[in-house]
Parts: structure tokens; C-alpha cells; sequence
């Protein structure tokens, strides 16, 4: 029995030590080669500090910064291990709140936020984005329209021209990969770095 077994075995180390170990070591030496930024996480960094990744999305209350997407992220509550707390944009704990359209919870909260927001700009409509969560609870993005949305209330806190505030959204408006792929976005880190540089001359 052991002689019709063996090359089954020695055909699963062999393939667990190429998949498992040799290819994904190569993959990632290649990758730190031709994309090193981004093979480290694609972090920013300011003054020598990193303060946050391209890739994943910040919680930003403030009124003077834009704001990004709803996040139903969660971890454990620290009083007691059993349940959940809200943790916006934690990346340990990647998901969606798995709430569906018949849930009062997300209706209520959806509600809430859009409430909130005409509040905030009485004259425009409510972009989706703004009171919606991604599948991840991490996305770092917004629409264009959502960021125009909040111009208003940033270029109020700041004391800048709407104009100037608006020019910085266009000019941090990512298109379609290649044209064709996706959709276009503003990443609200960047964007918000870009009002602090702004700010500061």
C-alpha cells in the first residue's frame, strides 16, 4: 500500500512547495522590483511618517476634510470580547454589513445620513456613495459627484473659494483605467492632503 501511496504524497510536497512556497516568494521579490510602492502597500507618507495607504480608506470627521464612504467594519468590543463595536476602515476586519434592502437597520441609518447631508447642501442631490458602504467597508474612493457635493461645506470650514476647492477635485479625478475599466474617482486621502498642502501656502 505504501508504494501506490507514495508518489501521491511526494506529488503533494512537491506542489506545496512550488505553489505554497517558491512561486508566491518569487511573485513577491518580482513585485518589489517593478512595482516597490506598491508591493509595500502603497503608503503615503508626510514628513517622513506614514499616515495612511492609497488603497484603503480613513475615517474623516472634520468638516474642513472630505469625506469618504460609510464603513461597517467592526471589532471586538473591548468590554466584552462576544460582541462587536463600530470600527470604520478596519482593515482587519475587511467586509459589508451584510444588511439587505428589507433591513429597518439599514433603512433607518440610510435615512439618518441622507437627512443629514441635505442638511448640508440643501440644493443638491444626495450622492449614493455617500450613504452607502462598499462590499470591503475599506474603499478609499468617492464619485466625482460626491466629492462636488461636499465643496460647500470644506470651502466654508477652510475659508477658500469654492472655485479653488472645485479645481481641486478635477484635478484629483482618476478616469477609467485604460478608458474602459471602472469608473471615475476621487481617492479622498489624496485629496484631502492636497487642501492641507493647499492650506499651508
Amino acid at each position: 500500500m505504501l508504494r501506490e501511496i507514495r508518489p501521491a504524497i511526494l506529488l503533494l510536497l512537491l506542489l506545496t512547495a512550488i505553489t505554497g512556497l517558491a512561486y508566491p516568494l518569487a511573485m513577491t521579490a518580482i513585485a518589489g522590483v517593478i512595482f516597490p510602492r506598491q508591493a509595500q502597500g502603497s503608503l503615503i507618507e508626510k514628513d517622513g511618517k506614514v499616515i495612511g495607504s492609497s488603497l484603503i480608506g480613513q475615517e474623516f470627521k472634520d468638516d474642513k476634510y472630505f469625506h469618504g464612504r460609510p464603513s461597517a467594519t467592526s471589532a471586538p468590543d473591548p468590554a466584552d470580547a462576544s460582541k462587536t463595536v463600530s470600527a470604520p476602515y478596519n482593515a482587519a476586519n475587511s467586509g459589508a454589513s451584510n444588511l439587505g434592502p428589507t433591513s429597518k437597520a439599514l433603512a433607518d441609518r440610510v435615512k439618518e445620513d441622507v437627512e443629514k447631508l441635505k442638511a448640508e447642501n440643501p440644493g443638491a442631490a444626495v450622492p449614493a456613495d455617500l450613504v452607502t458602504t462598499s462590499g470591503s467597508g475599506l474603499d478609499p474612493d468617492i464619485s466625482p459627484d460626491a466629492a462636488l457635493f461636499q465643496v460647500p461645506r470644506v470651502a466654508k470650514a477652510r475659508g477658500m473659494a469654492e472655485a479653488r476647492v472645485r479645481q481641486l477635485v478635477t484635478e484629483h479625478t482618476q478616469g477609467r483605467l485604460a478608458g474602459l475599466l471602472g469608473e471615475p474617482r476621487v481617492n479622498v486621502l489624496a485629496l484631502n492632503l492636497a487642501l492641507d498642502a493647499g492650506a499651508s501656502k
